[in-house]
């Protein structure tokens, strides 16, 4: 047999990387619209989103008459239940929650978190009996519209004339003994940092008896620790599609979300709103600092800034 000389650099170089010209893979349904739905994939995942999905829909409407009766006898009925809801819903599309800390057995406690996802209010839904403040284009959508509205959430417009009437209806909620979720972030982000809290937000935090901070992280995906690379498969902003990003995550496997319920404050031991403001945002950025570089996570304390102790 006759031996052909070739460049050093050659004979290194692996036999799959010789190929003159790359492989190229096409969707088997052409169109970008399609996104990462249709694109080849196994079909034990697609199978599993399914299912998952189907699952979901199923619960959702078994549910929304059981609320719709319990939010007309009696108002913590229909938060337990809302509760057991999100408990059941998280479980279902294979997103796991795991909870360092208590939440506050105060009544009239105002929750401030950060906030990346959709899936935010699911996870702590799950874990605290309270109503969300969310935007107004919510209320608008088909199905998550609904569920909202059944979960007695507040509803707040982008537009200035109308943050009025709708502070004032938090601090009668809170008045009353209800207690809020707050997101001071005033948008959802990508996961990787938490933007600092609007002072603005927290202006009707004088009515609540407490202030609970909480930090909130995707921090498992496949059963391993999530890196930031992973961070897009949780995380929910700009333009992206709901119903496309919903499927994303009932396809993969072992999810977890971490909630990190911090040691609660009185409000009043805060000289003003902006000193609350931004010792909350320090709090939930640090512990959410701890979950994402996957250290052992303690609740931390709500104090002003300077206070020893």
């Amino acid at each position: 047999m006759e031996a052909v000389a070739r460049a050093p650099e050659e004979a290194l170089k692996p036999r799959r990387l010789m190929r003159g010209s790359p492989l190229k893979f096409q969707p088997w349904i052409p169109g970008a619209a399609w996104a990462d739905v249709m694109e080849p994939r196994p079909l034990g995942g697609r199978f599993r989103a399914v299912r998952r999905i189907a699952t979901a829909l199923v619960w959702t409407m078994i549910a929304v008459p059981i609320q719709l009766v319990l939010i007309r006898v009696s108002t913590r009925a229909a938060m337990t239940f809302a509760c057991k809801y999100h408990s059941v819903l998280c479980r279902v599309i294979g997103l796991k929650v795991q909870v360092i800390g208590r939440p506050s057995t105060s009544p009239s406690v105002l929750y401030v978190s950060n906030h990346s996802s959709w899936l935010d209010i699911l996870v702590l839904g799950s874990v605290l009996q309270a109503a969300f403040v969310s935007k107004a284009e919510v209320g608008q959508w088909p199905v998550a519209g609904t569920i909202a509205r059944l979960g007695r959430t507040i509803f707040v417009s982008r537009k200035r004339s109308g943050t009025g009437k709708e502070a004032e209806e938090i601090q009668q909620r809170l008045v009353a003994g209800d207690s809020v979720i707050l997101f001071p972030e005033g948008t959802s982000n990508d996961g990787t940092r938490v933007l600092p809290f609007r002072s603005s937000f927290l202006s009707v935090a004088t009515d609540a008896k407490q202030v609970q901070p909480v930090s909130l992280v995707y921090d498992r995906l496949g059963g391993l620790p999530a890196c930031r690379r992973d961070r897009p498969y949780f995380a929910w902003y700009g333009d992206m599609d709901l119903a496309t990003h919903f499927w994303r995550i009932a396809r993969r496997s072992g999810a977890r979300a971490t909630v990190l319920l911090h040691e609660p404050a009185d409000p009043a031991a805060f000289p003003d709103r902006k000193a609350l403001t931004a010792a909350a945002s320090q709090v939930v950025a640090d512990g959410a600092a701890q979950l994402r570089q996957n250290r052992a996570a303690v609740p931390l304390t709500l104090r002003p800034a300077g206070s020893v102790g």
